[in-house]
């Protein structure tokens, strides 16, 4: 096969893009977790929580719903469960980096910050620069006091032109990084984006 006739499918990692196409299957399977993920965003947890779960039932399959299963138990601060279900969504789905930067940041908040590091290094080496995964490190060499290394990935991360109030924030960090302002390190944006 001539190497300009074979097409390289990019990582998938969230509602799938227009640009990319999916199979009737994959559509389904958006279209049966958007309405859990549209109760996770109008914060209604429990009620995504519950509806996320029949759509599990119905398609044990589904890796949209166990990814939204996993932020709505993010959500709520089970960073157990929400590890497991973003890991279902990985079983279902290797290539599911939305997946893989929520165990992360679960991993991290549970305090395994040696396998959130190998977590989001994983994520580097299939899309390099990924402004999730460069938070996810910072955020987690700063929870094991590397400051240096936390710094070095703020930046990197902000390289990438993160959201204003994201950006705010990594700026507000490093700052603190650098001695320039005193300031308590705030806590860090969940994983699945929600304000």
């Amino acid at each position: 096969m001539d190497s300009k006739d074979e097409k390289e499918e990019p990582p998938f990692d969230g509602p799938p893009p227009f640009e990319i196409e999916r199979d009737a299957t994959h559509i389904a399977r958006w279209e049966a977790a958007e309405e859990g993920a549209e109760l996770l965003r109008e914060g209604e947890i429990d009620l995504a929580i519950a509806e996320l779960k029949k759509v599990i039932e119905k398609d044990s399959q589904n890796e949209y719903a166990c990814f939204f299963l996993g932020a709505a138990y993010f959500e709520k601060g089970d960073f157990e469960r929400a590890l497991k279900a973003y890991y279902e969504a990985l079983r279902i789905a290797p290539r599911y980096l939305g997946a893989l930067v929520g165990a992360g940041h679960c991993l991290r908040l549970l305090g395994k910050h040696d396998q959130a590091i190998r977590v989001g290094k994983e994520v580097l080496l299939q899309r390099k620069e990924d402004p999730d995964a460069l938070y996810l490190l910072a955020l987690t060499y700063l929870a094991k006091g590397e400051r240096s290394q936390s710094k070095e990935y703020l930046k990197r991360f902000l390289a990438t032109n993160p959201e204003l109030e994201v950006a705010k924030e990594a700026e507000g960090l490093i700052a603190i990084l650098e001695g320039r302002i005193d300031g308590v390190l705030p806590d860090p944006p969940k994983p699945f984006g929600s304000s």
